[in-house]
């Protein structure tokens, strides 16, 4: 699948706001000049779909966020007259400004009329709507439904990284397992942005594990898989007097990762799901698993290793070939440092360089 790059995403969506402009426009005034409700169209909408994206007023976003669902809507809409007026305003008097609008009364150019409103509403809503399911499901998990990729199981080459919080157990027998969920999502929600970055995409969440995955080509394109692992690791290491101030206790990881074929299907009747099968997702679990036995908090298969260029500030060490639980044959295995990140993610017998 083609990677659509932040720029080109916007650039999609300022198209669609431009060609919404352009709809209303020849529907309600067809002597009006297209161009005149597409500049509209995109004053009007931009403002709200960057506030929905967070790309400014983050903090008064993440306030009414915690609102009850009733409240948040409500302050929604009132954001939303807000800063649809405001680009109406704006679109009207540059449009007066350079000529191409001549109205009667400056005024009518800077007040949104309430059949402008409804429909720049409706547009919005349903973009933000994508945008939000799209956010919900992955935008490849999204597209790949949208178009029904695996509708019919397909054979592949990905990259899987499995993330499993060490010593969960004992932290529930201590703190409860309310607070030992707490604790499970705010380390999701950390995953969240790396994986973004590296493009990949967070395929599951197993108890105290998740799996994030790419196709193969993408997650060794820059050592993308095991960057987007380390920058994880880097968050956690640079904020551990929050989380250590949040919950008494820095979260220490275990993390597998290896690559290969998979049978990638979409399941599911009521409930659909992209989920993937084989021997290679087994392996990275059982890999995974290993990192107990060897002690050693980051592993790489060797054949996963040996198709991208490891970072320079990532240590590799070779550990030899080790058998693993449920394979016909041994797994060559290396073990993952980082210069970067500090003791509180390694243990202490780990080599570094």
């Amino acid at each position: 699948m083609r990677e659509i790059s932040p720029t080109q995403n916007w650039i999609l969506i300022a198209l669609v706001l431009a060609l919404s402009g352009v709809v209303y426009d020849l529907y309600f005034f067809a002597g009006q000049t297209p161009i005149i409700g597409a500049i509209f169209a995109l004053f009007i909408g931009m403002p709200i779909l960057a506030f929905e994206r967070k790309v400014f007023l983050r903090s008064l976003y993440r306030r009414i966020q915690k609102l009850p669902t009733l409240l948040f809507i409500i302050s929604e809409l009132v954001i939303y007259e807000i800063l649809m007026s405001i680009g109406f305003a704006a679109a009207g008097f540059l449009l007066a400004l350079l000529g191409a609008l001549k109205p009667p009364k400056m005024i009518d150019v800077l007040i949104m009329p309430f059949d402008v409103f409804l429909y720049a509403l409706a547009v919005c809503a349903t973009l933000i709507f994508l945008l939000r399911v799209r956010e919900l499901l992955g935008r490849e998990v999204f597209i790949s439904m949208l178009i029904s990729r695996y509708r019919n199981p397909v054979k592949e080459e990905r990259v899987f990284l499995f993330i499993d919080l060490a010593d969960s157990t004992a932290f529930a027998e201590k703190h409860g397992d309310l607070r030992a969920q707490q604790l499970l999502s705010s380390l999701f929600a950390a995953f969240a942005e790396p994986v973004r970055r590296h493009k990949g995409l967070i395929n599951d969440y197993v108890g105290d594990a998740a799996i994030i995955t790419w196709p193969l080509a993408r997650g060794v394109k820059d050592a993308r898989c095991v960057r987007c692992l380390f920058d994880i690791l880097a968050d956690i290491d640079a904020n551990a007097a929050s989380w250590k101030k949040s919950y008494g206790h820095v979260p220490k990881l275990r993390a597998a990762l290896h690559g290969g074929s998979v049978i990638t299907a979409e399941v599911g009747v009521d409930h659909h799901k992209i989920s993937f099968f084989g021997d290679t997702v087994n392996t990275t679990s059982r890999l995974e698993s290993l990192c107990r036995t060897l002690n050693r908090p980051v592993l790489i298969s060797a054949e996963l290793a040996q198709r991208m260029t490891l970072p320079k500030e990532i240590i590799g060490e070779t550990l030899g070939n080790h058998a693993v639980r449920g394979r016909g044959q041994g797994l060559d295995v290396i073990a993952l440092s980082s210069r970067a990140v500090t003791v509180l993610n390694q243990p202490a017998t780990l080599r570094r360089g």
